[in-house]
């Protein structure tokens, strides 16, 4: 784990001081655009044409009043965007990807490249005018964000939530939460299990081992699915493949830095279940800070499965900084007391 650790420090300072280098001296920022669009009452999609690049920043906001600046008087069935309030103004960055709702902010996050949808969600009495901002954050802003908000959330994990707001404040980005971001609680089935699998998950280990036979993490969670399902599913949620060694990690980070993209494939360590290593780890985090703080977890394909599925069985972790291994006295990292959250 210690040298796993120094090995994601060093690939996360060389990603760092590589995207500085390509960016000194600063380029004359790419010139900013704005464009009107009307969107119909009807509730129906609004093609703006526009084709967006990961990097950009999108703005949104209504120009003039209208149902996108007000919630509808009368609850709605069937609205595009169940989670959001009926009438509240709608985008997505592919004619079949889901929904997003544009916040107060306006503020719409281009984590890859797409082309700009706008709609209301559900009928509306008024069309609404919307006013559409495109702007390019520059790689040095860009990287001075990145490690602004690293040692926010690095400072949080460590020291609670005190210190990342401390952190925040006096780097000038108090406005940043370094915190997981509160969302509705999961409508959970209460229906009963299959027995069966119900009998197959309850004979899961609890925990898994290191290879020493150190127990690690939990056993928290089961997916059931075929492998190019369960890989679809995890993409299209925006989790990353975790690279396997240090030095692929150090040969990708290169690559993604001179490419001008994030480096968000951090090695994890390989731990054990069913006596045998981890067929997936995967991984979510924010840029630079992922070495301190990231969401992830590893997959391992059951020994049974349900109704002709495959059963993978999962151990998922929330790190938020370092501590000290109390097993061998070496660094690891802090787990969220809070992970079932």
């Amino acid at each position: 784990m210690f040298s796993n650790f120094l090995g994601s420090v060093a690939i996360l300072i060389f990603s760092a001081f590589a995207l500085f280098a390509q960016t000194a001296p600063e380029s004359a920022p790419a010139a900013a655009s704005d464009h009107l669009f009307t969107v119909p009452s009807s509730g129906n999609w609004t093609d703006t044409g526009l084709d967006l690049q990961k990097g950009q920043a999108v703005q949104i906001s209504p120009a003039t009043a209208g149902c996108a600046t007000q919630t509808a008087n009368s609850p709605q069935p069937n609205l595009p965007l169940p989670s959001a309030p009926a009438g509240s103004l709608i985008a997505k960055l592919a004619a079949d990807a889901t929904p997003i709702q544009v916040s107060t902010s306006g503020e719409v996050p281009i984590s890859q490249a797409g082309h700009l949808f706008l709609g209301l969600n559900g009928k509306c009495p008024s069309s609404s005018t919307i006013k559409v901002h495109i702007s390019q954050i520059s790689q040095s802003d860009k990287l001075k964000q990145q490690l602004e908000g690293a040692a926010q959330i690095w400072l949080q994990g460590q020291f609670g939530d005190q210190a990342g707001e401390a952190a925040g404040k006096l780097l000038g980005n108090s406005s940043t939460s370094a915190g997981p971001t509160t969302t509705a609680p999961l409508k959970v089935s209460d229906a009963p299990l299959d027995p069966r699998l119900r009998k197959d998950i309850d004979s899961l280990p609890r925990r898994v081992n290191d290879q020493f036979k150190n127990l690690g993490d939990m056993v928290n969670f089961v997916l059931v699915g075929s492998e190019s399902q369960v890989k679809s599913a995890l993409d299209a949620a925006s989790w990353h493949v975790a690279d396997t060694s240090d030095v692929g990690a150090v040969a990708a980070a290169i690559q993604n830095t001179y490419q001008k993209e994030d480096y968000l494939a951090m090695p994890m360590s390989t731990l054990y279940l069913f006596g045998r290593p981890q067929d997936y780890g995967y991984e979510m985090a924010e840029p630079i800070a992922m070495v301190a703080s990231r969401h992830h977890f590893r997959l391992w394909k059951a020994p049974f499965t349900w109704n002709g599925q495959t059963v993978w069985a999962g151990a998922g972790t929330h790190d938020i900084g370092f501590a000290k291994d109390k097993r061998n006295g070496s660094i690891t990292h802090k787990i969220d007391p809070n992970l079932d959250g």
